[in-house]
């Protein structure tokens, strides 16, 4: 539990230090900003910002650096943002990954060969409980991909570690940022 925490912590920093970095940027890059720019520059700069923590080892940080990127004028900002080192990779799955999910698909096959041979001894009631369980699947899986970025052209082994990986990068974004508004909050109090 203690390397998670200190995994969490040196990915928060990172986050914060990109996020900074980011929103410098879009200031110099535009002086005079409107309410809605700024919220626009925290909001693009704190998306690249989680993105880049990753160094486009996930679908979902390549899928949102791409995105951003489409406009002309973020192309510039993305690529500020991102050092030279930090060279946007495109996927190239390992051999020990590739392994893994075959491995989780035999896993998976085995399983439902297992409740596949269960069913037909429960008769009817089995097909339909079964019937009704993947059509709920599959509608919660289509959500899913709709909020992962890039979560459209995964399969559903993928589509689970890109999400986790997501969720925990989301969960960063936000503490950075919960902690920040609140040291905002208390350094106006004591004004």
């Amino acid at each position: 539990m203690k390397a998670r925490t200190g995994y969490s912590t040196s990915l928060k920093q990172e986050f914060l230090k990109k996020w900074i970095k980011g929103i410098r940027i879009y200031s110099n890059f535009k002086k005079d900003m409107n309410i809605l720019e700024r919220k626009k520059a925290i909001k693009l700069s704190a998306d690249l910002a989680i993105a880049s923590t990753r160094n486009a080892s996930t679908r979902w940080s390549r899928t949102l650096t791409a995105n951003i990127s489409k406009n002309e004028t973020n192309k510039i900002f993305v690529e500020q943002i991102f050092s030279d080192s930090e060279v946007i990779k495109k996927e190239a799955p390992s051999r020990l990954m590739a392994r893994s999910n075959r491995i989780a698909s035999k896993k998976i096959w085995r399983r439902s060969h297992i409740t596949q041979i269960k069913a037909r001894k429960m008769g009817p009631y089995a097909v339909k409980a079964r019937s009704i369980a993947k059509k709920l699947v599959k509608n919660r899986t289509k959500v899913l991909k709709s909020l992962v970025p890039g979560g459209e052209n995964m399969d559903g082994i993928s589509l689970i570690k890109e999400t986790l990986d997501y969720i925990v990068s989301l969960r960063v974004q936000v503490d950075v940022m919960r902690r920040l508004a609140s040291a905002a909050e208390n350094s106006t109090r004591s004004l």
